[in-house]
């Protein structure tokens, strides 16, 4: 990107933020103000989830790693009144941007409208605000994970039988992304599967129960698409073990598993044969990139729409701009590449 400075500032200032505006390829607008980094509010979404507690980890390094100056993080635990009071406190604490993970995408819309007329820009980590101002939506291209797992269940099921499908929250715009790509994509592709949509609020206790009750009335179940790995995976392993169905890939009575997520679990559980892919959700770039934006935001520069420096495709939103990095389809083949988030040291 590009980056305008005050011609009163020093030479040598503009020299060091040159520099740093070589970290994305776009944008532009004022430096920081001398004296210190911005302070920037950081709420994780939830604690239960193997993903989530991943991204919370990739947090806390990066902000170490670029020196960021960040106000005491909070986790709303999945419940929107917790975020919308946590959000409150970053403004009273003198925050200059806000990075948030709202599980319900249609309850912040109140929220955003605050922030934005306090001038408080603000990023989105996975999930796209159905409404409300963004200065940046940090994701990646949900439609295509649900296409991903139509295809290659469709493929291993050679386009016949029956598939369960776990669905994440239908008031977030992932599980809504996922859930319609998959059906649109199994209706198109492979009209002989019968897919049975279960419901699950992004719950494991709820998705297990659900489960359960699909596999008594449909025995003869072939395939389950799990749209949260990291709170669908153990569970559903659990249930199929109880209840002697967890072959291993490529023996009789196998039911072929997509999952996504892309957490060590999965990976391993690839490896054993239990399940056969997932599509890895880049939690170590979706905490670099919303932290990158966060400051860019509080420094008052800008991005445009367009390729980035870094794999990734900056999309214009109705209500901001959207980052959509690379989430790639993991399978026996590749399940061992270093350079998947899941097989980095410390997970």
């Amino acid at each position: 990107m590009t980056s305008r400075t005050p011609r009163i500032l020093a030479a040598a200032l503009v020299v060091v933020l040159a520099g740093a505006a070589t970290a994305c390829n776009r944008g532009s607008g004022a430096s920081a103000a001398a004296g210190g980094k911005p302070a920037i509010g950081i709420d994780l979404p939830r604690a239960d989830s193997d993903f989530w507690n991943s991204y919370a980890q990739y947090v806390k390094q990066q902000t170490a790693t670029q020196g960021l100056h960040t106000l005491p993080v909070s986790n709303s635990q999945n419940d929107v009144t917790k975020l919308v009071a946590n959000v409150q406190v970053f403004q009273n604490t003198g925050a200059k941007a806000v990075v948030i993970a709202p599980q319900d995408t249609g309850a912040i819309a109140s929220t955003l409208d605050q922030l934005a007329a306090k001038k408080i820009p603000v990023v989105t980590v996975d999930t796209r605000p159905d409404k409300g101002s963004v200065f940046m939506v940090v994701r990646a291209d949900n439609k295509a994970y649900g296409t991903k797992a139509c295809e290659f269940l469709g493929r291993r099921l050679g386009g016949k039988g029956k598939v369960a499908e776990l669905q994440g929250a239908l008031s977030s715009i992932n599980g809504r992304d996922r859930s319609e790509a998959f059906a649109a994509c199994m209706k198109a592709e492979y009209p002989g599967i019968e897919v049975i949509e279960l419901a699950t609020d992004w719950k494991g206790d709820v998705a297990s129960a659900k489960l359960q009750s699909t596999l008594a009335a449909a025995p003869d179940l072939g395939g389950v698409y799990l749209q949260a790995g990291g709170v669908f995976l153990q569970p559903t392993l659990a249930l199929l073990q109880q209840k002697g169905l967890l072959k291993p890939a490529g023996q009789p009575g196998h039911i072929a598993i997509v999952s996504n997520d892309g957490i060590p679990q999965e990976f391993d559980a690839i490896r054993k044969g239990e399940i056969d892919a997932t599509v890895s959700q880049p939690a170590d770039l979706y905490a670099k990139y919303a932290l990158f934006y966060a400051e860019a935001a509080a420094e008052g520069r800008t991005f445009q729409p367009g390729p980035t420096d870094h794999g990734s495709t900056v999309i214009q939103l109705p209500n901001g701009l959207e980052d959509q990095l690379p989430a790639p389809l993991v399978t026996r083949e590749n399940v061992d590449d270093t350079t998947l988030w899941g097989n980095s040291v410390g997970h």
